[in-house]
């Protein structure tokens, strides 16, 4: 069983970024950070750290409970990690946010308009 693994190679394994080049440069561009210090692609990442990963508008708290070495399927994510209930209750909180202000309303589905579009926008950008 590993020990550690870099954090770049465990974030695509986890299935949190669709490549490890896009792992890599989420990391590079300060949106990942590993026991509250920023990381860089190289770091180790042990069981027990503490993984914040800003996706955004999203934020994602995790903690690591299994490393692998390949990517595995989406049914067997939870043996990588465990999200915190705090940040779960937050992200579901700001899609209902976010999707309350582009509600489409009754009647059939349509596109928002542009106002609707440009204020979901604004939201999206404060977080």
């Amino acid at each position: 069983m590993m020990e550690d693994q870099r954090i770049d190679k465990w974030l695509w394994c986890a299935r949190l970024f669709k490549t490890r080049g896009l792992a890599a440069d989420a990391v590079k561009a300060g949106r990942v950070t590993l026991n509250g210090v920023r990381a860089k692609p190289a770091r180790s990442v042990r069981i027990g750290d503490a993984v914040v990963v800003r996706k955004p508008p999203f934020e994602y708290d995790l903690v690591v409970v299994g490393l692998r070495e390949q990517r595995v399927g989406a049914a067997l994510v939870a043996e990588l990690y465990a999200e915190r209930e705090a940040s779960v209750a937050k992200r579901t909180e700001l899609a209902a946010t976010i999707s309350a202000t582009t509600s489409q309303g009754r009647g059939p589905a349509r596109k928002p308009t542009r106002r609707e579009r440009q204020a979901r926008d604004r939201l999206k950008r404060q977080y």
